[in-house]
């Protein structure tokens, strides 16, 4: 069974490249000219749709990595997704690499470089610039309630790989996917061919605390189980800010199932909306997260405690569930 939700991060930045080839040598502190001239080139042939004549300035050992025809689609996609560079900041040289700030038209990107003996190019990063004054948030401050009523299976949940395939992106490394199971233990009653057919679907979704919503988003349709939008990755979604400045995520409602809108406040049991399976979701689930500032591009996941809850029948205090685990309200 397929039950994931892509990551936000790479659905609005899709172009993050890593490519790193040969060795790398021990650099000063502060920028030298060879890695300013380099930087230089990179900027002007980009900002003048020059892409093929970057291509040209890797190593040998980058040009297998990267052919010169992907070489020139991924910056051909970067510059039709982040415009042109505005501006670019030295910041520092961590081990054996250069760190600049890149400001585009549309987005921030931190750029990685490393040069090789013959002045070439062996490794450049781009990904979206994080600032280091982000504020740390490792774990929830504020008491949460299980943000459903009855016993719900943990498809998704806990801080391996294994366990969950979330902790792969930064912003989502906490997250859940909750789903309803019923006898054998089966999300659906019958085939599974229709969303009303799964136990989940339709439950009511409540705020596991105090807040204020932030952003609420309906209308999208729900999908026929199996197929996903990966257009509108959340689908309908709730994002709620507590006094603690936790963000909580909420995805996958069912179209016109929303009770909230943005800037109201809510208290903690209040109804949400409805479980549903809009947005990158192949079956009826609820998705939810907790990060450290609102914008998903930058943020840090925390990881989910909840204040009381049962699990697998036993009774549990201050605990974040792990996949497989079974579990509602006391």
């Amino acid at each position: 069974m397929e039950l994931t939700m892509l990551s936000i991060k790479r659905i609005a930045l899709p172009l993050i490249l890593l490519v790193s080839a040969g060795t790398l040598s021990a650099q000063p502190k502060t920028e030298s000219e060879r890695y300013k001239a380099m930087a230089d080139k990179v900027q002007v042939f980009y900002n003048a749709a020059r892409y093929d004549s970057i291509f040209p300035l890797l190593s040998p050992e980058m040009k297998k990595v990267m052919p010169e025809k992907q070489s020139v689609a991924f910056f051909s996609g970067l510059h039709t997704h982040a415009g042109r560079i505005v501006r670019r900041e030295f910041v520092d040289y961590k081990a054996t690499v250069a760190f600049y700030k890149l400001t585009f038209e549309k987005a921030v990107f931190s750029f990685e470089l490393a040069l090789d003996e013959h002045t070439q190019i062996n490794r450049f990063l781009l990904a979206p610039y994080k600032d280091p004054n982000l504020p740390v948030l490792t774990r929830n401050v504020t008491p949460m309630i299980l943000p459903f009523e009855g016993e719900w299976g943990v498809f998704w949940g806990g801080d391996t790989q294994a366990q969950n395939y979330h902790v792969a992106f930064d912003a989502q490394k906490g997250a859940f996917d909750f789903i309803v199971l019923g006898e054998g233990d089966k999300p659906y009653k019958t085939n599974g061919q229709t969303n009303e057919d799964y136990y989940a679907f339709g439950q009511p979704l409540y705020a596991p605390c105090d807040g204020e919503v932030i952003a609420a988003l309906d209308g999208v349709e729900d999908n026929v189980p199996g197929k996903m939008n990966k257009v509108q990755v959340l689908g309908n979604s709730v994002v709620i800010k507590t006094s603690k400045n936790e963000y909580l995520f909420f995805a996958h409602f069912k179209k016109g199932s929303l009770k909230v809108t943005k800037g109201q406040k809510v208290t903690q049991g209040q109804l949400l909306g409805l479980c549903g399976n809009s947005g990158h979701s192949s079956q009826p689930h609820l998705h939810f997260h907790i990060q450290n500032v609102e914008d998903a591009n930058v943020a840090t996941g925390a990881k989910c405690y909840f204040d009381r809850l049962v699990v697998n029948g036993e009774s549990k205090t201050d605990y974040s569930p792990v996949r497989g685990d079974k579990v509602q309200r006391p």
